[in-house]
């Protein structure tokens, strides 16, 4: 008997046994059925199904599945382009948003600093994800990477860097600079040109220390120059 480790997303966890709900599960097998066998197995049906992800690779319905497999179940995504991914269906690419698990904090930040609306808390409950993801229509991330993110979602044309709050999500708005001269550390009011201040928590950001290293960053991700706006005068993300 083979042994693999399944985990469902979403709505998917209203069709499976309640033990197997918004966890990882355990399921036994014999030889190497194909993925889709074993998920319907469960009582999800394929229809249901949107994208599978087999040890972190994207994969069709018919591969199969071997001793010490994982399995990541997903169910129908609304607004985004996944036929790069799998053969189980196609979606148009619009105003992708996310919800990520409680250890992406930093993957929250950097798809905030590509523009990306995504929230994100330290210690989220499952079915919080799962009921965010379903009612908001956001892709549920759980344990990706950048690159592999943008990659696989093809996000590269729709970035638009440093216009959103690295802290909250919040839109980043223009201010006048006459008038947040005061709240600006003086060495920053002699060089910036251009500050904006985020609607949500009235954070200031400007083109700070790390600027060029955050664009270069992004130019690695997205293959193309960011907007060149102004990035945090606090934040420090790494490579």
């Amino acid at each position: 008997m083979g042994r693999a480790t399944i985990r469902f997303y979403a709505e998917l966890n209203d069709l499976v046994a309640p033990e197997r709900r918004f966890r990882e599960s355990d399921v036994e097998f014999a030889g190497s059925p194909a993925v889709k066998d074993v998920i319907e197995s469960l009582g999800v049906p394929h229809v249901e199904i949107d994208l599978l992800l087999l040890n972190g690779r994207s994969v069709a319905l018919g591969e199969r599945l071997h001793d010490g497999d994982r399995v990541a179940v997903y169910p129908v995504f609304e607004g985004f382009d996944i036929t790069a991914l799998t053969a189980v269906r196609a979606a148009p690419l619009r105003e992708p948003r996310f919800v990520l698990d409680g250890h992406l904090g930093r993957l929250a930040a950097y798809l905030r600093m590509l523009g990306f609306d995504a929230l994100w808390e330290q210690q989220p409950a499952d079915e919080d994800l799962a009921r965010i993801s379903a009612d908001e229509r956001r892709i549920l991330l759980s344990r990706e990477q950048l690159r592999e993110v943008v990659g696989r979602l093809h996000l590269e044309r729709l970035a638009r860097p440093f216009t959103r709050c690295l802290r909250c999500n919040g839109i980043l708005e223009g201010v006048e600079l006459a008038g947040v001269e005061g709240e600006l550390p003086p060495k920053v009011r002699e060089r910036v040109r251009e500050v904006r201040r985020c609607a949500g928590c009235g954070k200031l950001y400007w083109a700070g220390t790390h600027h060029d290293r955050m664009s270069a960053m992004i130019r690695r991700v997205v293959r193309q120059d960011p907007t060149g706006g102004p990035g945090s005068e606090g934040s420090n993300p790494a490579v």
